[in-house]
């Protein structure tokens, strides 16, 4: 290639995101003109994307960690034709743009993932790397390699001081993800100043103690050598790899280069001026790319196209040659596949007999396991516990890529941000870990509600119930917690056709993450349960009367106590409704008037019963109603003793009633 028109190619990248920051007078700067050189060699010479299909199902996948660097990937997108105009980065960071703050999925097409938490995705990225890898395993035949694409994720040196990044990193190598590129910005700058003054370890040493091939590129402005690096990596196919591209912040702006002020600000008017002119830029105008620049980009896409060409060539022999390969490949990309166990009763079907939700959890998911062969995933070293293991669907390892159980170690950050990645490559996810823990976990949920994603949370040993290992494994606040997050919907089943709910539930979910909350201890089956749980509440008990004197409303292990407190009252001429609750989310989502049928208005008083905090309950208990709850931390003894303790018995829910009457 021309040299010139490669160094205006590489600028245009830089002057489009200063002049956006710049219009903007808020945003990043220092991040797109540092790594601009590395990013356009990767996107022009050796990642697979074609812009005309952004969804073609063996591209490479590119995320960028540093989230806050977004108009990297906004230039990116706008000078290979994604559809981004020049009016879109006028627009940046505005009301309703495609140009937010930091990349959004499923809001700007290009986006592979939702980033601006450092280090998210590096561990996003992983998740890809074994969707990828899954998939290769079970699809390819010899001389048709129909999965064969590499995941490339960007981030700097905040990425790198984050844990999550160590935790993800740590399983990559374990697992030996040969299909994953890191290239980490390494501008040794902070907002706070030099990185030596929190950040002095040799990165280099950590990721090949973790198991990567690590290369280094002194030069992060010099594309050839960045190129071999990438090839490099694509070699190796053993490892994944890490590539080091040391760069300065802020390049090409004579005031602010290799200055923490680069970072989070924009240049100013004059730098913008500077830094163009410093580049040898041909217009001082804002947004001006010369019209041979957007040739080039036309060009490289056009060569991108015929890419993906050949590969559908390839898939369509594929699919005549493996008709039965074909068949599984559209199961596992069918998000509506267990729709169908709506009308199975086998799916429906229980013992009735006491049991754990989280052992009618395991259950339902060896059932579904058949049904939904893209279900994948597994727990956080936790899966004899909380019940995540598929029989025979074989162990996912550097030696097996088939298999379907996913084995995280105490890892329980890197392994939501890895549920998102799975997902985001079309898997349907589940990750799992005991309920206290899910403080560990909740980061990467919120960005699973936030793009949208079908990911499943299974969290067992829901409350005091989990007894002797006292209040540091005891959840107490963390339901209302997940309760007060958008577009997350939480299940606390009571029995076991709840819990197949709950699952039903979760596994068709299309748009929206679902957390189900189980319990340690055995619960019995109740009577009332019915596939109205999949409404989120329901009546399962009602008064003799039309109108109750007073309604019970409990989820989980509560629902029978209320059942049995119920039993108690209607001895005193005290007729009351029991409500079952397994998701606030989700009946909050139904009409006014069903809501208004399971709590009449005109009934007030009410009595929540749960063995958590009450924080949340309050819209359905009102003023005049009552509690019977957690206000405070759990102790240390058998289940039994503590909600005796505590105050989950009949009798004092009984009280709680009388006391409002």
């Amino acid at each position: 290639m021309n040299l010139d028109l490669e160094k205006k190619s590489v600028n245009a990248i830089r002057v489009l995101a200063a002049d956006a920051v710049q219009k903007a007078n808020s945003g990043h700067p220092g991040l797109p003109l540092g790594a601009a050189a590395m990013a356009y060699e990767l996107w022009a010479h050796h990642m697979n994307h074609n812009p005309a299909d952004p969804n073609w199902e063996n591209r490479d996948r590119f995320i960028l960690s540093g989230g806050h660097g977004s108009t990297l990937l906004y230039s990116l997108l706008h000078l290979f034709g994604y559809g981004l105009k020049v009016e879109d980065l006028a627009d940046f960071r505005q009301l309703d743009s495609l140009t937010p703050g930091h990349p959004e999925y499923g809001h700007t097409t290009g986006v592979e993932a939702t980033t601006g938490p450092l280090g998210a995705g590096m561990g996003m990225a992983v998740g890809m790397a074994m969707a990828e890898a899954h998939l290769a395993a079970v699809f390819n035949k010899p001389d048709y390699p129909v999965v064969d694409h590499y995941t490339y994720v960007l981030g700097g040196d905040g990425c790198m001081m984050e844990g999550i990044s160590s935790e993800a990193f740590s399983l990559a190598g374990t697992l030996g993800l040969s299909k994953l590129i890191v290239l980490y910005d390494s501008n040794q700058i902070s907002i706070e100043g030099s990185t030596d003054i929190a950040f002095t370890e040799n990165v280099r040493k950590r990721m090949e103690a973790f198991g990567f091939q690590t290369l280094t590129v002194e030069d992060g402005n010099d594309t050839a050598e960045i190129g071999r690096a990438i090839e490099a990596a694509k070699a190796d196919t053993a490892r994944p790899s890490f590539i080091t591209v040391k760069t300065q912040i802020g390049y090409g702006c004579p005031d602010k280069q290799g200055k923490a002020s680069a970072h989070g600000e924009p240049l100013g008017a004059d730098n913008v001026k500077a830094l163009k002119e410093n580049l040898g830029w041909e217009s001082p105008e804002p947004f001006f790319v010369p019209e041979t620049v957007y040739e080039n980009y036309r060009s490289l896409a056009a060569e991108q196209a015929k890419t993906q060409k050949a590969w559908e060539e390839l898939f369509a022999s594929y699919a005549k040659a493996y008709p039965e390969m074909k068949k599984l490949w559209d199961e596992y990309h069918d998000g509506k596949i267990a729709e169908k166990l709506y009308e199975d009763e086998s799916y429906w079907a229980y013992e009735d007999k006491p049991q754990a939700t989280r052992s009618l959890s395991g259950v339902m998911l060896n059932r579904l396991k058949a049904a939904v062969p893209g279900l994948i995933g597994g727990a956080a070293d936790l899966a004899p516990s909380t019940k995540t293991y598929m029989n025979d669907m074989g162990d996912f390892s550097k030696d097996d890529y088939t298999g379907r159980n996913l084995h995280f170690g105490v890892r329980e950050l890197a392994m939501a941000a890895i549920g998102n990645g799975l997902a985001l490559h079309g898997l349907r996810s589940f990750v799992s870990t005991f309920f206290v823990f899910s403080d560990y976990t909740k980061p990467m949920a919120r960005l699973s509600a936030l793009m949208k994603l079908p990911v499943t949370y299974v969290f067992t040993h829901d409350s005091i119930g989990v007894g002797e290992d006292g209040p540091t494994h005891e959840p107490i606040e963390q339901l209302a917690m997940l309760r007060a997050m958008p577009n997350l919907n939480v299940f606390r089943p009571a029995d076991a056709t709840e819990t197949a709910a709950a699952w039903y539930y979760a596994a068709t979910s299309q748009d929206a993450p679902t957390a189900l909350v189980l319990s340690r201890q055995n619960l019995p089956q109740l009577a009332g349960s019915g596939k109205e749980a999949l409404k989120g509440g329901y009546v399962l008990e009602d008064s003799k009367k039309e109108v109750p004197d007073a309604i019970l409303i409990a989820s989980g292990s509560e629902v029978s106590l209320a059942v049995e407190a119920k039993k108690a009252l209607a001895a005193e001429n005290i007729d009351v409704r029991v409500v079952s609750m397994p998701s606030m989310d989700v009946f909050e989502s139904q009409s006014q008037e069903y809501k208004d049928s399971v709590l009449p208005k005109q009934v007030r008083a009410r009595v929540a019963v749960e063995a958590l905090s009450d924080f949340g309950w309050g819209k359905y208990v009102g003023l005049d109603g009552s509690y019977v709850t957690m206000h405070g931390f759990g102790a240390s003894a058998p289940a039994d003793l503590l909600f005796e303790k505590f105050g989950f018995t009949v009798e004092n829910v009984v009280k709680a009633v009388k006391s409002i009457l």
